[in-house]
């Protein structure tokens, strides 16, 4: 094959092109908070050494191939006044017989270790082997339910440090995706279908997840928060579920107006609180509120003035959430975020 000049003059502006932008973008940003390749968890790791191995084996591939490239086209350039062509490599068995078996050993190690590593995250651990979480997703926020301590919470997923976490996903209305890259890799929650993936944290922190699947107006924001706690720590925090403090003293007087008004106005025929006769199943369950970092299904952090917001006006902070606008009176509004503000 001849190469002319011109044409070898635009192969080397196009890679020194491709060669610039590559090096641009490396300089991007690089956030770790939600980043697959900064594990903290059993399966994190194995899918991130995955992708690092695939990673590195094909960077070799391409620096072998792109040598050959670069050596074919100085080789083989055209010589000012040749006019034919050079030798041809066609029929040469041994050759065709190398770039045809090599990638084909190199496919099959990479597939022999993916397969291997399947059976090990896809691995489904019964409750004596793994602490049991259903996950169900809803447009747009996350219910967990711990049928072990019989809990139910929201948007806030607690585990414990060092064990198997079995998430039983299932979705009450469109699909949904269940995404906390530190952690472990996506897995779809499908209508009418059961889907399961383990996690294991391997050291305590605050984990940010998502929604990975488009699901409808609110989908860039659901988000998921995974408090990875210390075993002892986590038992407190099961021990505080399963006794809540959720009706606040009469002498707490703008709290417990809080709490009757969130009666009168409705607010309890979609909210369960435990310890209470409220136990609504449309909206999110309340009963750790006042624990929790963030509301509106870790949109915004979990404050007063938020809260107020929230209930004032949910589509204002977040277009296309289904929690209706009860037009309440201002009054209404900061009794009852101040008794979500109680709630333990």
């Amino acid at each position: 094959m001849l190469v002319s000049s011109k044409r070898r003059r635009g192969l080397v502006k196009r890679g020194a092109l491709s060669l610039l932008i590559a090096v641009g973008l490396s300089g991007c940003g690089f956030d770790t908070t939600q980043s697959a390749l900064n594990p903290a968890g059993t399966v994190a790791q194995i899918q991130a050494r995955m992708i690092t191995s695939s990673f590195w084996i094909m960077m070799v591939v391409s620096v072998v191939v792109f040598s050959a490239l670069i050596v074919a086209i100085i080789r083989f350039r055209a010589k000012p006044g040749q006019k034919t062509l050079p030798p041809q490599t066609e029929g040469n068995n041994r050759i065709e017989f190398l770039w045809t078996v090599t990638p084909a050993i190199i496919l099959a190690l990479m597939m022999i270790g993916t397969i291997n590593q399947s059976f090990v995250l896809g691995k489904i651990y019964p409750a004596s082997q793994a602490l049991q979480v259903d996950v169900t997703g809803h447009q747009f926020w996350w219910q967990f339910q711990y049928p072990s301590a019989n809990i139910t919470t929201a948007n806030e997923l607690h585990i414990p440090v060092g064990e198997k976490v079995e998430l039983i996903l299932t979705s009450a209305d469109v699909m949904h995706s269940f995404w906390v890259p530190r952690l472990g890799g996506k897995t779809d929650l499908i209508p009418g279908r059961t889907n399961y993936m383990w996690i294991e944290a391997s050291q305590p922190g605050i984990y940010h997840g998502q929604c990975a699947e488009f699901c409808g107006t609110g989908h860039a924001d659901m988000r998921i928060t995974v408090d990875a706690e210390p075993p002892a720590r986590y038992a407190v925090w099961v021990q505080s579920m399963t006794h809540p403090v959720s009706v606040p003293p009469k002498s707490s007087t703008l709290a417990y107006q809080g709490y009757l008004d969130f009666a009168s106005a409705g607010c309890e025929s979609c909210h369960t609180i435990g310890g209470t006769n409220f136990a609504g199943a449309v909206g999110p369950n309340l009963t750790d509120l006042s624990d929790r970092l963030m509301i509106a299904a870790n949109l915004i952090p979990n404050t007063l003035a938020n809260r107020e917001a929230w209930i004032h006006d949910p589509q204002a902070v977040k277009p296309g959430a289904l929690m209706p606008n009860l037009h309440l009176p201002s009054n209404e509004v900061t009794a009852i975020a101040t008794y979500l503000g109680t709630l333990k």
